[in-house]
């Protein structure tokens, strides 16, 4: 057994894939807005692979519009529905 394999045999979703389902989710009723250090706990992932990973999601996630919103202390990004 793999170190990414769950019990049942399956392979664990990539670190970008649970991160779209996570914004997926949370924009399921509309926009919603965040910053990465925010939401790292939630993920299981660091600020920085889920700055990283949004410049991939903005031009690949087709479940979800991605859009760099405003960059203060932090990038804010805004997530919303396809």
């Amino acid at each position: 057994m793999s170190a990414t394999a769950t019990p049942s045999g399956e392979e664990e979703p990539s670190k970008e894939e649970r991160l779209k389902s996570f914004l997926a989710e949370k924009a399921s009723d509309g926009e919603m807005y965040f910053k990465s250090k925010f939401i790292a706990d939630e993920v299981g992932l660091s600020p920085k692979e889920i700055g990283a990973l949004m410049v991939k999601l903005k031009d690949s996630a087709s479940e979800i519009n991605v859009e760099k919103w405003s960059y203060t202390s932090a990038t804010t990004w805004r997530i919303e529905p396809a």
